[in-house]
């Protein structure tokens, strides 16, 4: 599954602890990334300075839902479950 148009959730509900670049200290749970452009596309997805946990991210339907909405809640939920 190709990643949907104007969408961006997974570049907003999960944290990143590993160095993004502008965000050397990564990105905290429910947050926008500074490279989510505002069109909800990511400035560097084709970068070789992406980090490798953003590329390692597969869209999925279960993970995308329809929405943009649903993904949010999905990836919200799926952080909250996964806290230490």
């Amino acid at each position: 599954m190709d990643c949907r148009t104007h969408c961006g959730a997974c570049c907003i509900a999960p944290s990143i602890s590993s160095p993004i670049p502008g965000m050397p200290n990564g990105k905290p749970a429910n947050t926008r990334c500074i490279h989510l452009a505002d069109n909800f596309s990511c400035d560097i997805f084709t970068s070789p300075l992406r980090p490798k946990v953003c590329a390692s991210l597969q869209a999925s339907r279960e993970m995308c839902h329809n929405h943009r909405d649903d993904a949010l809640i999905y990836l919200t939920q799926l952080e909250m479950d996964t806290l230490p």
